[in-house]
């Protein structure tokens, strides 16, 4: 198998990507960290894995972690220290959802060690998570488009956030250049 960590995004379909991911598992307990831009098809990669998944599978969305609209670096800590370093030395890990109407930390989640993890969203493919995954993704998409596609699923919601959101993404990719450390990077046509 060749390592994709040299090659530019490759523009495949949704299943392709999913078939190419599946390759690269290995066991019951793996690890899939999915990274990329707001809009890129983060969710709808995750949610085609998990429909084709070869067994138990625990999906983790880190929209549903950020602590608020300025929380991307947080959440990207968070997911590292309860979630993927437990996890790396065999133990149950966990995270905590954040309550977005109320503006304040909710309950938490268990995730067993034993059970295959996919953790997708902005920030979730750091320097330090890149060591504590199996397969480590980074999936990209047309300014425009993604745009378009993120702006469209939250009926609003997002808009007024969209720039500040962008410069956090930006801050984080600077610092942690999640692309490099990737081993799949994806295109979805």
């Amino acid at each position: 198998m060749t390592d994709d960590r040299s090659a530019s995004a490759v523009e495949v379909d949704l299943d392709g990507a999913v078939a190419r991911i599946l390759r690269r598992c290995s066991g019951p307990a793996d690890t899939v960290v999915i990274d990329g831009p707001s809009g890129a098809g983060k969710s709808t990669l995750a949610d085609a894995l998990i429909a084709q998944w070869p067994g138990a599978v625990t999906l983790v969305r880190m929209d549903n972690i950020y602590p608020g609209w300025g929380g991307l670096a947080a959440a990207s800590e968070h997911v590292h220290e309860h979630l993927l370093e437990p996890r790396m030395t065999g133990g149950d890990s966990r995270w905590r959802r954040h309550d977005w109407e109320s503006g304040s930390p909710a309950e938490w989640h268990p995730v067993p060690a034993n059970r295959a993890m996919i953790l997708e969203g902005c920030g979730a493919l750091s320097r330090l998570s890149a060591s504590l995954a199996t397969v480590r993704i980074w999936l990209a998409a047309d300014d425009v488009v993604r745009k378009q596609r993120a702006l469209a699923r939250d009926d609003g919601g997002f808009d007024a956030h969209w720039d500040d959101w962008q410069e956090q993404f930006v801050r984080f990719v600077t610092a942690e250049n999640p692309e490099a450390v990737a081993d799949i990077r994806l295109r979805l046509a």
